[in-house]
């Protein structure tokens, strides 16, 4: 077999035994969401007017944003790095962060009371509020990830637009028009890539000091002056894991050989930016004085070491080690255990570390609240099944290339 590579749509059945079981979960939360969005938020959802949030806010919408960050480090490192070797996955990554940033936009929408003005932050403009400027680079950002997806598009589609009956005539005019945006993307695209990544740093950060003004409502475990930094640092550290376990895990779906001679150079980095994100974040406990908290046996407590140890330090050592980076199993449990506890992080501070002022009871997700964030993940995961299924995204060998191709041998243009 010759080691050629390119981006091709992946040639596999789409229903399985478990793409099958999630489309059951997607049905299932998508019958809550009808409910919420005829009945309001009431009839699905413990929330109310001292728990404004839930696990919609702290999963579907804050760890997703965290977790969607691969897109903008690979990006970075891939071409603004100018690392030629991870330019095979930067696609998978680019399509992982807009699938992520779209059920972000949709998790905000479920949460709204009114989430028929979620258009609003376009023209109604408050320069004052951190959860604007949220909002505004979200929307970019989303922008921006989609105008970047539109070179995979093109090259799917021109020469191939095929419609049918009275729709034949718009062939050609069709094939000009992804001609004349490809053209403009190879040009272009450099452009929206730094832009991509300047809008990510800017409301990762920004959630961060959502969560630092909310002062005394946030338990001192989590609530700190350098909230915007941890937010970005555990950004960057969770990116490449995102990366590596998403790789990983579409190469035994699709019975493809995993890309360990790019995963395990990616994987390096990992470590490092786990190192920087632990000491910031004891530093952090050393100068405030928190540290006290954790002589009570109480819930932030546990949720607080557990997010710590299991979710950095574990991952931190392991991909320090050099016979993990080399194991597609270790690498893979490394990965997770990252991703865990990003995941964990968000969490905890918009739903653990949270109490309102006047709270009475606590908070806990309603079964429907539950079902509806499964849904939306299950309904993602089979959409990135979906889209590598008709556009060129994943990178696959080929066996014999046509005469005259340009394509990559493990990162380098042949």
């Amino acid at each position: 077999m010759s080691a050629y590579i390119k981006a091709m749509p992946i040639k596999k059945k789409f229903f399985t035994p478990i793409t099958i079981f999630l489309a059951v979960l997607v049905v299932h939360g998508l019958v809550f969401g009808f409910i919420r969005f005829v009945f309001g938020l009431g009839a699905v959802t413990n929330l109310n007017n001292q728990y404004p949030w839930g696990i919609w806010i702290g999963i579907d919408v804050a760890a997703g944003v965290a977790l969607a960050a691969g897109g903008f480090t690979t990006a970075a490192l891939a071409y603004i790095f100018n690392r030629d070797e991870f330019h095979d996955i930067a696609r998978p990554a680019l399509l992982t962060a807009l699938l992520g940033y779209t059920f972000v936009a949709i998790g905000v929408a479920f949460d709204l009371g009114r989430y028929y003005y979620i258009y609003h932050p376009l023209y109604m403009w408050n320069g004052n509020s951190v959860l604007f400027e949220v909002g505004i680079c979200v929307m970019a950002y989303l922008t921006v990830l989609y105008i970047e997806f539109l070179p995979v598009v093109t090259e799917r589609f021109i020469g191939r637009v095929k419609l049918w009956g009275i729709l034949a005539v718009l062939n050609k005019p069709i094939d000009k028009l992804l001609r004349f945006f490809d053209r403009i993307m190879e040009k272009a695209l450099f452009f929206f890539i730094i832009l991509g990544v300047v809008l990510s740093c800017l409301h990762q950060s920004s959630l961060g000091t959502l969560m630092m003004i909310a002062g005394s409502k946030i338990h001192p475990l989590w609530q700190s002056p350098i909230a915007p930094l941890m937010y970005l640092l555990s950004a960057f550290a969770v990116g490449f894991p995102m990366v590596i376990m998403e790789s990983l895990i579409s190469s035994r779906s699709f019975g493809l050989k995993p890309e360990m001679h790019v995963l395990s150079k990616l994987g390096k980095f990992v470590g490092p930016l786990l190192a920087v994100y632990l000491a910031f974040k004891l530093g952090d406990m050393a100068v405030r004085e928190t540290y006290v908290h954790l002589n009570e046996f109480s819930l932030p407590t546990i949720m607080w070491l557990v997010e710590i140890v299991v979710g950095v330090i574990i991952p931190l050592r392991m991909f320090l080690y050099e016979k993990v980076l080399r194991s597609p199993f270790w690498l893979f449990i490394a990965s997770i255990l990252v991703v865990f506890g990003v995941l964990l992080n968000r969490f905890d501070n918009f739903v653990i570390a949270y109490t309102p002022l006047y709270s009475v009871e606590a908070y806990w997700p309603s079964y429907g609240e539950i079902s509806v964030t499964v849904g939306v993940i299950a309904l993602e995961i089979l959409l990135y099944r979906l889209f590598v299924m008709i556009f060129p995204v994943i990178s696959q060998p080929l066996t014999t290339p046509k005469s005259g191709m340009k394509i990559k041998l493990k990162g380098v243009v042949r």
